[in-house]
């Protein structure tokens, strides 16, 4: 089976700063739900943009493929990277929404990578556009918000909304980068459930990266855990308790521990998960 994401040796700098990625492997299959945890500067929202081609990897650095396809190679984006995009949803911790438009139109904003230049720029949409982008607001609970403004909508609502531009885009492979570290307790689970429904119901890759252990552990099987750049933990969540959590960041951690322990009745589903670590994944340091 072709992975869904395979990242070999991918490494990142910034200036002269420590790597924020550190010769990172992972291999991600098809309809597995992974949670990226870390704390702040572990480096979960710089390999999400290297996943999408956003920032390409140090000249030295190793590859991305997502479904098949080269994102990057020896720090070089692929020159057809629109077209693997087209497979990627990118759903932004700020929301990334146009707030004077309607919901309706920045969910529709999924099809512009597919639809001719004329119909994209004034966004004229068919009638089965418009009720395929309606069907995608009901699937995440947000039906009834379509042709309200954008910049009405609360924070979760906002995230929502973007999750049903993915689903309108097609997208075989979901990365939601810190969703839901703005928002209270239950805006955040509404998002993570939207998330682990279109992870059940249509097979969708779902990678997403998370300052809240507890929800990683409750709606994610698979856990990836990352402290300075590196991978120190690649494994089933049921497998990662508090105490080792604690052993890899230390008490001191910025990492919301919560309710770190899994929860048995969690939604998430169960998918083979062939390249994982069960333990450790290398020392840190």
């Amino acid at each position: 089976m072709i992975p869904a994401i395979a990242i070999d040796r991918l490494s990142k700098t910034f200036g002269t700063s420590a790597p924020a990625l550190d010769k990172v492997c992972l291999s991600i299959q098809p309809g597995e739900m992974v949670a990226l945890i870390g704390a702040s500067g572990s480096g979960k929202s710089t390999l999400l943009r290297h996943i999408a081609g956003l920032i390409p990897g140090d000249s030295e650095s190793g590859s991305i493929t997502v479904c098949g396809m080269h994102v990057q190679s020896a720090g070089r984006i692929e020159r057809q990277i629109r077209k693997v995009r087209r497979n990627i949803g990118f759903v932004f911790q700020q929301f990334n929404l146009v707030g004077r438009l309607s919901v309706m139109t920045n969910v529709l904003a999924g099809k512009l990578s597919e639809i001719p230049l004329w119909r994209s720029l004034p966004r004229v949409f068919t009638r089965n556009e418009r009720s395929e982008a309606l069907k995608a607001l009901a699937r995440v609970g947000m039906a009834e918000r379509a042709h309200q403004r954008a910049s009405t909508l609360s924070g979760g609502q906002q995230q929502r909304a973007a999750i049903a531009r993915a689903l309108v885009q097609g997208a075989k492979v979901i990365c939601a980068d810190e969703p839901i570290a703005s928002l209270d307790p239950e805006s955040a689970r509404r998002v993570m459930e939207a998330l682990s429904l279109i992870n059940r119901e249509d097979g969708t890759t779902v990678v997403v990266s998370l300052h809240q252990v507890g929800f990683a552990l409750r709606y994610c099987g698979r856990v990836v855990a990352l402290h300075l750049g590196r991978v120190v933990y690649d494994g089933p969540a049921e497998d990662l308790t508090t105490e080792r959590l604690r052993g890899i960041y230390g008490s001191d951690s910025d990492l919301d521990f919560g309710d770190a322990e899994p929860n048995v009745a969690a939604p998430a589903i169960k998918r083979p998960m062939a390249g994982f670590q069960p333990a450790m994944a290398g020392a840190m340091g």
